[in-house]
């Protein structure tokens, strides 16, 4: 492994060792700190992410390409994951690096790659909690970002961009910032009830799961809970709308809390007795 580390600096052998290490980063534990203190090593991959800026636009990224830079990419994911090196990730700001691929509206398949890789990097940074990585992301505008996911990508890329802004709004900080705005609010709420639209005709409990958390964690504010009264989404109201949450306890009681703290207290109450449908 640390042969194929040393591999990425010189570029006739970058590819290959892109391709080993990324399929084989799980059996090395030690890889982030590896990667992190090796001379150049950093810099190389930020050469191969740099380097596709120009196919962004006009879109022109090909299969290859994507998978190259997806590669190095997922080997950033390690940096951004582990407890030694996350901190010196951030203060090297290498996440803006990959914002550019968060601003790609494309939904060719190399691009979906791309943006979901790239959300997989961020996801890994706001895993585990810690306020430092939420004032980071908060303040070079990861918000907009993630929004522009959750309305155009795929199934996945929504469900890791919602996870996202899940975790920046159990913060305190990610709270308080969210609200502090009646634009930033109704920006956040507006894209979630237009998912929630969405799930009506093409359902996922997972992406549900993450969208329900977020309206429960925005509740907690009482600006917010008293905008919610009326912008709520009528269809998690809707009995015939959450039964797909029939095996999901955990969403379920999310709902129940969510449904009472903004006052539709009946709503709530039938999601806790699970009235048959029949009988609605």
């Amino acid at each position: 492994m640390e042969q194929l580390v040393l591999d990425l600096t010189n570029p006739a052998t970058r590819e290959n060792a892109l391709l080993e290490l990324s399929k084989k980063r799980e059996s090395f534990p030690e890889l982030a700190p590896y990667l992190w203190h090796s001379f150049g090593t950093i810099s190389a991959l930020l050469q191969e992410i740099v380097s596709i800026y120009p196919l962004l636009s006009p879109p022109s990224l090909t299969a290859h390409a994507s998978n190259r830079v997806c590669n190095a990419l997922a080997l950033l994911q390690c940096v951004a994951s582990h407890p030694e090196t996350r901190s010196l990730f951030l203060q090297a700001h290498v996440p803006l690096f990959l914002y550019p691929f968060l601003n790609t509206t494309s939904k060719t398949r190399p691009f979906e790659y791309l943006r979901l890789t790239s959300l997989g990097v961020i996801g890994a940074l706001v895993k585990v909690d810690d306020t430092e990585v939420i004032n980071f992301l908060l303040s070079t505008e990861i918000i907009p970002l993630c929004l522009r996911t959750m309305e155009m990508g795929s199934e996945l890329s929504k469900t890791v961009a919602t996870f996202i802004v899940q975790k920046i709004l159990l913060d305190n900080v990610g709270l308080n910032y969210i609200c502090a705005t009646a634009e930033r609010f109704f920006a956040v709420g507006a894209v979630l009830g237009n998912m929630v639209g969405l799930l009506a005709e093409q359902p996922s409990v997972r992406l549900l799961k993450h969208i329900v958390r977020c309206y429960l964690r925005l509740s907690d504010n009482p600006r917010a809970r008293e905008a919610l009264r009326q912008c709520l989404p009528d269809l998690l109201r809707s009995p015939q709308f959450t039964a797909c949450l029939k095996d999901d306890p955990t969403t379920r009681r999310w709902l129940h809390s969510l449904l009472a703290n903004v006052g539709h207290t009946q709503d709530a109450q039938m999601l806790q007795d699970n009235v048959p449908l029949s009988v609605i």
